[in-house]
C-alpha cells in the first residue's frame, strides 16, 4: 500500500506540474501578446499624435492672416484669438506662432507672450521643420515647429506641441480598455489548459491502467506455463512409478509434493475416486492450518458422473474458499452430480463478496487480498471456474452463506461424452449460454 500511494502521489506531482507548465505557457503567451498590443498600440498613438501636431503647424504657417500679421504692431491681438480656436479644435495643448527674432507673439501663458521661446529657434528659422520631443514652458511635449514665408523670406514659426503626460495618458486608458479581454484570454487558457491536463490525466490513467493489467496478464501467464511444465513433470514421474509398480514410491513422491498429514480413517462419503483424492487432500492441508473442511453428508456423486472439467472447478472452488476464510476458518463443500449434470455449493464464513466486484471477479488476476510476493500467483482459481461455467454453459450464483462468508452455487449441464447425456438439465436448463447471478 505504501508502495502505491507514493505511485499515486508521484502521479499527482507529474500532472500538477504539467498543468503548472501549462498555465505558465498560457500566462507567459498572453502576456507577451498583450506587451506586444500595448508596444504597438503607443507606437500608432505616437505617430497619429506626431501626425496631428505636424498638419496642425503646416496648416497654420500657411495661412494668409498669419504671414500677413507676423511683424505688425497689432499681431498678437490678431493671432492669439486664431491660436486659441486652433488650440481647442485640434485637441492640442499648445500653439505658438513667433517673429523671425524668435520672439513670441501667441502662446496660452500670457506671461510668456512677447518673451523668447524657450528652445533654439535657428533651424527652424533657416527654413527646416522639427518633429520631435522637447522640454518647454508648460512641460515636456511632442511637438512640430515649421517655418512661415512670406515672398520666399523666412519671417516667423508655428510651433504645436503635445505634453507627453496626455500622450502617457491615452494610452494608459487605451490599455485599461483592453484588459478585460487579456483577462478574458487568461482565464480562457487558463480553463483550455486545464481541460486538457485533465484529458491528457485521464488517458495516462487509462494507459497506465491497460499497462498494468497487460503486466499481471503477462505475469499470470508466464507463472501457469512455469507451473503447467513443473506440473506435468512431476505428473510423468508419479506415472513412471506407478506404471512399474513402485506404489509406495509414488505415494512417498507424493508426499513430498504435497504434505498431508491427519487424514480421516473414516470412509469418506465421496465415491468418485479423483474427488475423493483431491478433497480428501485439501481437507488434510486445511486441517493442517487449523481450519475446517466440512464435506456436506448429502454429497451425492454417481459413478462416471464426473470429467476432469467438474473435478477442476470443484478444487479451484475449495481452494478460493479456504483462501478467503484464512487458516482457522470454516469451509462447507456439497457436490451433486449424475448423468444429467452437476450441482455444486461451496460456503465460507470469510469476509464475504462484494456486489460490485461481481462483474470483475471472474477475470484472470483479480483478488481481493492485500498485494504481497509479485511472484505469487493470484486471482487465477476464479477465472478458471467462469471458462468452465462458459464451456459447459452453466451458470454461477454468488450470494452469502449462513456463516456470514461467500457461498457459490454452480450448476453444469452433463458434458457430451461417451456414456454421458448432454441436452438435460436437472438444475439448469438450457439457458443459451453461462451467467453470473449475485444476491444478498
Amino acid at each position: 500500500m505504501a508502495q502505491y500511494s507514493e505511485w499515486l502521489l508521484r502521479r499527482r506531482f507529474r500532472l500538477v506540474v504539467v498543468l503548472l507548465i501549462q498555465c505558465a505557457i498560457v500566462v507567459t503567451c498572453v502576456g507577451l501578446t498583450a506587451y506586444a498590443a500595448a508596444r504597438v498600440q503607443e507606437r500608432q498613438g505616437r505617430e497619429a499624435m506626431t501626425e496631428r501636431v505636424l498638419a496642425v503647424a503646416r496648416s497654420l504657417a500657411e495661412l494668409d492672416q498669419v504671414r500677413d500679421a507676423i511683424g505688425r504692431v497689432d499681431a498678437e491681438q490678431e493671432l492669439q484669438p486664431l491660436t486659441e480656436l486652433i488650440q481647442q479644435a485640434s485637441g492640442v495643448d499648445y500653439v505658438v506662432i513667433s517673429d523671425a527674432e524668435g520672439i513670441r507673439i501667441t502662446h496660452p501663458v500670457p506671461a510668456a507672450r512677447g518673451r523668447p521661446v524657450s528652445t533654439d529657434p535657428s533651424g527652424v528659422l533657416a527654413g527646416a521643420t522639427f518633429v520631435g520631443t522637447e522640454e518647454g514652458t508648460i512641460g515636456t511635449t511632442l511637438r512640430a515647429k515649421v517655418p512661415v514665408y512670406r515672398g520666399g523670406d523666412v519671417i516667423g514659426a508655428a510651433s504645436v506641441g503635445v505634453l507627453e503626460s496626455e500622450i502617457a495618458a491615452d494610452l494608459r486608458s487605451s490599455l485599461m480598455e483592453m484588459a478585460p479581454w487579456v483577462l478574458l484570454a487568461v482565464l480562457v487558457g487558463l480553463t483550455g489548459a486545464a481541460g486538457v491536463s485533465a484529458a491528457i490525466g485521464a488517458r495516462v490513467r487509462r494507459l497506465e491502467a491497460e499497462n498494468a493489467e497487460l503486466g499481471e496478464q503477462r505475469r499470470l501467464s508466464r507463472a501457469l506455463r512455469e507451473q503447467t511444465h513443473e506440473f506435468r513433470t512431476r505428473i510423468h514421474a508419479v506415472y513412471g512409478l506407478v506404471e512399474s509398480g513402485e506404489v509406495d514410491a509414488a505415494l512417498e513422491y507424493l508426499a513430498e509434493l504435497a504434505p498431508v498429514t491427519g487424514t480421516d480413517s473414516r470412509e469418506s462419503v465421496v465415491a468418485d475416486p479423483r474427488m475423493r483424492a483431491v478433497l480428501g487432500a485439501m481437507t488434510a492441508e486445511y486441517e493442517s492450518q487449523g481450519g475446517r473442511l466440512e464435506i456436506d453428508p448429502l454429497t451425492s456423486i454417481d459413478a462416471g458422473a464426473l470429467d476432469s472439467d467438474d473435478v477442476s472447478l470443484v478444487a479451484n472452488l475449495v481452494l478460493n474458499a479456504t483462501e478467503a476464510a484464512g487458516p482457522g476458518g470454516h469451509v462447507h463443500v456439497l457436490v451433486l452430480a449424475d448423468e444429467l449434470g452437476t450441482e455444486v455449493a461451496v460456503a465460507d464464513d470469510g469476509p464475504g463478496v462484494d456486489p460490485q466486484a461481481l462483474p470483475t471477479m471472474m477475470e484472470h488476476g483479480y483478488s481481493t487480498k492485500e498485494p504481497g510476493d509479485r511472484n505469487a500467483t493470484r486471482g487465477v482459481g476464479l477465472a478458471v471456474v467462469w471458462q468452465i461455467v462458459q464451456d459447459r454453459r452453466g451458470d454461477i450464483e454468488v450470494g452469502r452463506s449462513s456463516d456470514g462468508g461467500a457461498l457459490f452455487t454452480v450448476r453444469l449441464p452433463a458434458s457430451p461424452g461417451p456414456g454421458r447425456k448432454a441436452g438435460h438439465d436437472r438444475a439448469v436448463g438450457d439457458r443459451g449460454g453461462a451467467g453470473v447471478r449475485g444476491r444478498r
